[in-house]
C-alpha cells in the first residue's frame, strides 16, 4: 500500500494532468484558492462570511472553470477519454458536483420552512439576519458534502483513500497557488491550453506508488 504522502501526491498529479489542462481553468483556480484562504481566516470568527465567500467566490469561480473552459473531447496527452476520466475521479466527478451544486442552491429553502431551524438559529429580524443564517446553512451543506464524500470513499476504496482525499481537498488552495500562479500571465499572452501539459514531471514518489 503507498504510504498517505505517496497517495497524497498520486492523487494531486491525477487530478492536475486529467482536470487542468485551460489555462482559464488554471486562472480560475488561483482565484478559488485566494478566497478560499481568505474564508479559511473568517472560519475562525465569522463562520457564516467564511461560507459566502466559499461558494459565492471560490466554489462558483472553480467550478465554472470545469465546467465551462475545461475540454472535454479526447485527452490526448493522457490517452484517456472525458467518459473514461469522469468514471476514475476520487472526488466529485461532474454529474456529483451537478448534484452538489443543486443542493447547494436549494438548501436556503430549509429557511423557508423552518425560519430558525427548529430553534437553532437566532430569528430573523433584519436581512442581514437573513444572509447570515444562510451563511450557516451554506456552511453546513460545505462540511456535509466533504464528510460525505469521505466517508463513501471508506467503503468504495478504503480508509486511507477517504482521508487522503478530504486531505487533498483542504490543501488544495495552497497547492494551487503553487502550481496555477503565472496562469494568468500565459493566458493575457494568448495561450488557452497548457503547452507543457502532461510533459511536466511527475514527483518520484508518485511514480514510484505506481510502480512506473
Amino acid at each position: 500500500m503507498q504510504s498517505f504522502r505517496q497517495a497524497l501526491q498520486t492523487q494531486r498529479w491525477d487530478d492536475h494532468r486529467y482536470y487542468h489542462h485551460s489555462r482559464i481553468n488554471q486562472s480560475l483556480h488561483l482565484v478559488s484558492a485566494i478566497s478560499f484562504l481568505i474564508a479559511y481566516v473568517l472560519l475562525f470568527t465569522k463562520p457564516a462570511t467564511a461560507a459566502l465567500v466559499g461558494w459565492l467566490v471560490a466554489m462558483v469561480s472553480r467550478q465554472s472553470g470545469h465546467f465551462f473552459f475545461e475540454p472535454k473531447g479526447y485527452d490526448q496527452t493522457n490517452q484517456a477519454t472525458h467518459e473514461h476520466k469522469e468514471d476514475i475521479k476520487v472526488g466529485y466527478n461532474l454529474r456529483r458536483k451537478i448534484v452538489l451544486q443543486a443542493i447547494w442552491v436549494l438548501s436556503p429553502l430549509v429557511l423557508w420552512a423552518a425560519p430558525t431551524l427548529f430553534g437553532l438559529l437566532p430569528p430573523i429580524t433584519a436581512p442581514v439576519d437573513a444572509v447570515e443564517q444562510v451563511g450557516i446553512v451554506w456552511l453546513v451543506v460545505g462540511v456535509g458534502g466533504l464528510l460525505f464524500r469521505t466517508i463513501h470513499l471508506f467503503f468504495l476504496r478504503d480508509v486511507q483513500t477517504g482521508l487522503v482525499w478530504i486531505t487533498k481537498i483542504l490543501t488544495d488552495p495552497f497547492h494551487d497557488i503553487k502550481l496555477y500562479w503565472k496562469s494568468p500571465l500565459y493566458l493575457m499572452k494568448g495561450e488557452l491550453i497548457d503547452p507543457n501539459h502532461g510533459r511536466d514531471h511527475e514527483p518520484e514518489e508518485s511514480l514510484a506508488a505506481r510502480g512506473a
